[in-house]
C-alpha cells in the first residue's frame, strides 16, 4: 500500500513527460506547408535511390579492376563536376527557375546513371562521372532556393531541417539497399535503380508540386543578419563566411572517406558494424533534429550555434587522441559529430538560403553549395596524406584545428551574435514558446 503513491506520482510524471515531447515533436513540425513537405516527400525517394556513388569506389576497384590510384582520379572528377554543378546550377537558377532546374536536373542525371553503367575505360568513366555529377549537383542551388520559396521566414530553417531529414532517411536506406542489391544480383543493379528513383523524383516534382513566384509577399519582411551585396563575391562578410564554411566541411567531410577506414584499422571494426555507426548518424538526425533546431532557434543567433556546432565537430575526432581505443570511443565520437552536424548544418543552410534577394539568391547558395563540392575533393586526398604522411592522430588535430578556426573566425566576423534571438521572433513564435514552456 505505501508503495501505490510513489508509484502513481511516478506514473503521472511520466505521462506528463511523454505528453510534452509528444507536445514538442508536434511544434517542431506545425506550421510548414504543405509543398515542404512534397519537397521532402520528393527528395526521400530520389536519396533513398542513392546507391552508385557510397559503392563507386569498390565498383572501380573490385568489378572494373582500376588501382587505387585511379579509383581516386574518378573520384576527382566526381568532385570536379560538383563543383561545376554548384555554380552553374545556381547561374541557372537565377536566370531560369528554381522549379524547372531541379526537373531537368533529376531527369537527366538518371539518365546518365544509365550511360554510366556502360563505361568502361578510365577515361569513359571519368568523363561520364563528371558529367553526372554536374548535372546532380546542379539540383542543390535550386532545391534550397526551392525551401526559400515553399517557406516563410519564421520557419525556414525547421523546413530546411524537415529536407534533411527526409534526406538522411533517404540516405540511410539507399546504400543499405544496394548492399544487398550488389551482393545479391549484381552492381548494375545499382545503377539502374538509381537512375530510376532520380526519373521518379523528376516526375512526381511536376505532378505534385507546382511552381510559384519567386517573390511572395511575405518574403519582404524577412529580416537579414546583414543586407545582402547586389552580387555575392562584393558581400565579403559572406565570403569569410564560406571560407569557414569550407573549413569545417574539409573536417566534416572525413565521416565518409578517412574515418570508415580509421575505425577499421585501428579499432577492427567491421563493415557492418561501421554501418552501424553511420546508420546511428542518420537515426539520430531523423528522430532529434526537427525539435531541435526548434526549441535552439527560438534562443540563440544561427551563427552562435554554428560556432558549437564547428567546437562539436572538432571534439568528434579529439576523443579518439584524448580516450584510446576503447570500443565504446567510436560510438562517442558519432553521437558528438552528429550533435554538432545537427549545430551546424541546418543553420547554415538557413542563412545562405535568407541572406541573398530574389534576384541573387542562387549566387549565394551556389557558393555555399560549392565550399561543399570543394571540400569533397579535398577532404579525402588531404585526410589519407597526413594519416599517411604521419599517422590518423595527427590528422585528427589537424581536422579539428580546422573547426577551432572557423569558430573563431565566426567570432570575429560576429554575424548575428550580439543579436537577441527574441528580436526576430514573431508574435506567433512567441506564444508557442511560452505555451510549450508552460
Amino acid at each position: 500500500m505505501g508503495l501505490e503513491k510513489p508509484i502513481g506520482h511516478f506514473h503521472n510524471h511520466l505521462l506528463a513527460m511523454l505528453h510534452s515531447t509528444l507536445e514538442l515533436y508536434r511544434k517542431s513540425f506545425a506550421g510548414l506547408s504543405k509543398d515542404i513537405w512534397l519537397l521532402a516527400f520528393i527528395s526521400f525517394i530520389n536519396r533513398a535511390g542513392t546507391m552508385v556513388i557510397p559503392f563507386m569506389t569498390v565498383y572501380l576497384t573490385h568489378e572494373k579492376h582500376f588501382s587505387f590510384e585511379e579509383a581516386g582520379w574518378i573520384m576527382t572528377c566526381f568532385g570536379l563536376g560538383s563543383v561545376l554543378g554548384s555554380f552553374g546550377g545556381g547561374k541557372l537558377t537565377d536566370r531560369f527557375s528554381y522549379y524547372y532546374v531541379q526537373f531537368w536536373t533529376l531527369l537527366l542525371s538518371g539518365f546518365m546513371f544509365f550511360v554510366l553503367m556502360r563505361m568502361d575505360s578510365i577515361k569513359e568513366l571519368g568523363i561520364t562521372i563528371f558529367i553526372l555529377s554536374a548535372i546532380a549537383d546542379a539540383f542543390r542551388p535550386a532545391n534550397l532556393a526551392s525551401v526559400a520559396v515553399y517557406s516563410t521566414p519564421e520557419n525556414r530553417t525547421r523546413s530546411m531541417s524537415l529536407i534533411r531529414l527526409a534526406v538522411n532517411m533517404g540516405f540511410a536506406i539507399g546504400p543499405a539497399l544496394g548492399g544487398l542489391l550488389a551482393a545479391s544480383l549484381g552492381y548494375d543493379w545499382l545503377f539502374w535503380v538509381d537512375g530510376l528513383t532520380c526519373i521518379a523524383a523528376a516526375v512526381m516534382l511536376r505532378i505534385l508540386l507546382k511552381p510559384l513566384p519567386k517573390t511572395p509577399a511575405k518574403e519582404t519582411s524577412a529580416p537579414q543578419v546583414v543586407p545582402a551585396a547586389s552580387s555575392v563575391y562584393r558581400d565579403y562578410p559572406y565570403l569569410m563566411l564560406i571560407s569557414f564554411t569550407l573549413l569545417t566541411a574539409i573536417a566534416f567531410m572525413q565521416m565518409f572517406s578517412t574515418y570508415p577506414v580509421f575505425l577499421k584499422s585501428d579499432f577492427s571494426l567491421n563493415e557492418g558494424q561501421i554501418g552501424a555507426l553511420l546508420a546511428l548518424n542518420g537515426f539520430l538526425i531523423g528522430v532529434v533534429e526537427m525539435p531541435f533546431v526548434y526549441v535552439l532557434e527560438r534562443r540563440f543567433s544561427s551563427t552562435t550555434l554554428m560556432g558549437a556546432g564547428y567546437l562539436m565537430i572538432a571534439l568528434s575526432f579529439v576523443v579518439f587522441n584524448l580516450l584510446g581505443t576503447h570500443a565504446w570511443v567510436p560510438w562517442l565520437s558519432i553521437i558528438i559529430i552528429t550533435v554538432g552536424e545537427m549545430l551546424y548544418l541546418p543553420f547554415t543552410n538557413s542563412l545562405a538560403i535568407g541572406r541573398g534577394t530574389v534576384a541573387n539568391r542562387g549566387q549565394y547558395i551556389s557558393l555555399y553549395t560549392m565550399s561543399f563540392s570543394i571540400a569533397h575533393i579535398i577532404a579525402p586526398l588531404l585526410g589519407f596524406y597526413l594519416a599517411g604522411r604521419w599517422n590518423f592522430h595527427v590528422a585528427w588535430w589537424v581536422m579539428a584545428s580546422f573547426c577551432v578556426l572557423g569558430f573563431v573566425g565566426l567570432r570575429f566576423l560576429g554575424l548575428g551574435l550580439d543579436e537577441t534571438p527574441a528580436r526576430h521572433k514573431v508574435p506567433q513564435a512567441v506564444e508557442e514558446e511560452e505555451a510549450l514552456e508552460v
